[in-house]
């Protein structure tokens, strides 16, 4: 199962990139972008795609992994350091992200799920709350 995301989400960011964001940029209705974060451990740049939806400025996404046990890796990188870089089309933006507030979270999510519908069955697969993840804009 772990190989065939990393593969899928491969060939997602290769046809992203290709057609700067014209093309693998939505699963349902939830745009895609690319969230580059540091790795914890090796220090060197990670890439995955993930939804998002917009809340004002900041960008807003959810750490599902599928309604795993455990968080994903990106995750837990951008945890250690908050700093990352988002592409959403050509466009690429510095952010910093933190875990939204109870209050944050409960506003967020039924807006998270009305454009990706399978985040209310992963929740309901694991033990762990996913957690919803804020990208704010970096200076």
């Amino acid at each position: 199962m772990v190989k065939a995301v990393q593969l899928m989400n491969g060939m997602v960011m290769l046809l992203y990139r290709a057609s700067g964001g014209r093309v693998a940029n939505h699963m349902q209705k939830a745009p895609i972008m690319l969230l580059t974060t540091i790795g914890s451990k090796s220090g060197k740049e990670r890439t995955n795609p993930v939804l998002y939806v917009t809340d004002g400025e900041d960008l807003v996404t959810v750490a599902s992994a599928g309604g795993a046990p455990k968080n994903p890796q990106w995750f837990v990188n951008l945890m250690h350091r908050p700093e990352a870089v988002v592409t959403i089309g050509k466009e690429k933006r510095k952010v910093s992200g933190r875990v939204a507030s109870p209050e944050e979270r409960s506003r967020l999510w039924p807006r998270l799920t009305a454009v990706y519908s399978a985040y209310d069955e992963y929740a309901k697969k694991t033990k762990r709350e996913i957690p919803v993840v804020i990208l704010t804009p970096a200076p």
